[in-house]
């Protein structure tokens, strides 16, 4: 999902149609919206759409790709400020969750076009893994160096993490009311917080 979007150029242009790729997707769907859609709803020719994007994968991709990194944008302000590893773990938590169930695209396309979300996050979802084990990890090891603690290799529990946000998201039906923050957090707190060093 993240890994195959390449790295677009950084103009105007592009911006344009990834602003309407991501319109049209939320508004139609990922399976009824085709280059032609994105084209003309930005106000573009259709080469000009394949001169920065290969293909629709690769925009689809790059659309994905540039919320990510506009959710992290918004997650990290929010979490470096808190004083320990646990309140980040428990507060980037419910961050995650509400992000994704409120988007627009994120949380449409698993309540609308599950069959299509779930194998980018799945048996497909080496790329989008991959991206958020190695943001969780450096932000591990950047607290890490704050505290003045050791954790040779943070990795493991980040994917831990990673993957359990992911479950939980694709089929949220659990004994814990995730739903309730107050509920999400005392379930991160208790659960994930741990993982990491004290």
């Amino acid at each position: 999902m993240f890994g195959d979007a390449g790295t677009p150029p950084e103009d105007a242009t592009t911006e344009r149609i990834l602003d309407a790729a991501l319109a049209q997707f939320v508004d139609f769907g990922l399976r009824r919206t085709s280059v032609d859609d994105v084209a003309k709803r930005a106000g573009v020719s259709r080469v000009t759409v394949y001169r920065r994007f290969q293909n629709r994968d690769v925009l689809v991709g790059a659309t994905l790709a540039r919320e990510y990194q506009r959710f992290l944008a918004v997650l990290d302000p929010v979490v470096r400020v808190l004083p320990t590893m646990q309140e980040r773990i428990v507060e980037g938590f419910l961050a995650t969750l509400r992000h994704v169930q409120s988007h627009p695209l994120l949380g449409g396309l698993l309540r609308s076009e599950p069959e299509t979300v779930l194998p980018a996050l799945t048996v497909d979802g080496g790329p989008a893994l991959v991206a958020m084990r190695d943001y969780l990890t450096r932000a591990f090891e950047h607290f890490q160096r704050e505290a003045g603690v050791e954790d040779p290799d943070p990795a493991p529990a980040a994917e831990i993490m990673v993957r359990i946000v992911m479950s939980f998201l694709l089929n949220p039906t659990s004994c814990v009311d995730l739903a309730d923050d107050e509920a999400a957090r005392s379930f991160a707190r208790r659960y994930l917080a741990p993982m990491v060093g004290r």
